[in-house]
């Protein structure tokens, strides 16, 4: 089986930029819903998927703008798109996909959970996580573990994240310390860069590995001495910043393996949910699709 872990909060970001707009008989905007529906339900359709779970960041903040301050927050999202994250909810599970609604923690971690716990359950021959984000890259593994940009149809396995990043899936968070990470509010460390970072990583792996004397570096990296004292300069804020990009695999969730597999619609919250958002023909669509469903395998 392959298990598809999706990443909710990123599809209805994509689908609120990238689908029509369209208003609901209510006047509400609903178009970044119509065009999850539509997005959710064409990877249901895909050739072995049978197995799905969907996350998203029903609050934006989490445990982490406790530990720093800078820390990304809901503040300047849309309030068309902010409106939608109910909805979105809502779609997901009338497609008979699991939700996970993060609170405390934030939906990239309830992914890392999930694909940690089941990587190596009996009968996983693959988990696909579904998102772009670099945070995720740090969850990879070989060819068992990979992530899937749906929208580009790239698929990263373990050699294609040290291709693209320079780095191991296990050095992405510190990695992500160094460089920094704009759309979560991780500044970084002065100097470093995407190549910096990664002729070093790639020598050392981890913070702690990079030798306090720098005439020792067997890493070539161009500047490093000024990358040596901008960094042990600002040593904790670095180790603070690992922790910001580093994802728990620790999220108490409740389901069991088989809770994933997907069994069908639940056509009567999905005719409810098209009635409000306007969308009936999307119903229709479905009805007339699993009337003949493809066989689960």
């Amino acid at each position: 089986m392959h298990v598809h872990l999706v990443d909710g909060t990123y599809e209805l970001f994509r689908s609120f930029y990238g689908a029509p707009a369209a208003t609901a008989p209510d006047g509400r905007e609903v178009g970044a819903t119509r065009g999850l529906l539509r997005s959710l339900w064409s990877l249901l359709r895909e050739p072995g998927v049978t197995h799905t779970a969907i996350a998203f960041d029903t609050v934006i903040e989490s445990f982490r703008n406790e530990l720093f301050a800078g820390y990304k927050t809901g503040e300047g999202i849309d309030p068309l798109l902010w409106a939608q994250f109910p909805l979105a909810e809502r779609a997901a599970k009338a497609l008979g996909i699991k939700v996970w609604s993060m609170i405390e923690f934030e939906a990239d971690d309830a992914l890392a959970t999930a694909a940690a716990r089941w990587a190596d359950a009996p009968g996983v021959e693959r988990i696909v996580i579904c998102s772009p984000d670099k945070d995720l890259a740090q969850c990879v593994r070989g060819s068992h573990v990979v992530m899937l940009d749906r929208r580009r149809k790239l698929l990263l396995d373990e050699a294609a994240v040290q291709d693209k990043f320079g780095v191991r899936p296990g050095s992405i968070p510190d990695w992500l310390a160094l460089v920094g990470d704009d759309a979560d509010g991780i500044p970084g460390i002065a100097g470093w860069g995407r190549t910096s970072a990664a002729q070093v990583l790639a020598v050392y792996e981890r913070l702690e590995l990079v030798p306090r004397v720098r005439s020792t570096w067997t890493a070539a990296v161009r500047g490093a001495d000024k990358l040596a004292a901008n960094l042990f300069a600002a040593w904790d804020q670095a180790l603070l910043y690992r922790t910001l990009a580093t994802l728990r695999t620790d999220v108490p969730l409740p389901e069991q393996l088989d809770d994933l597999r997907w069994r069908g619609v639940d056509r009567a919250a999905l005719h409810a949910l098209c009635g409000e958002l306007g969308f009936e023909r999307f119903a229709e669509e479905v009805d007339a699709a699993t009337d003949h469903p493809r066989p689960l395998r």
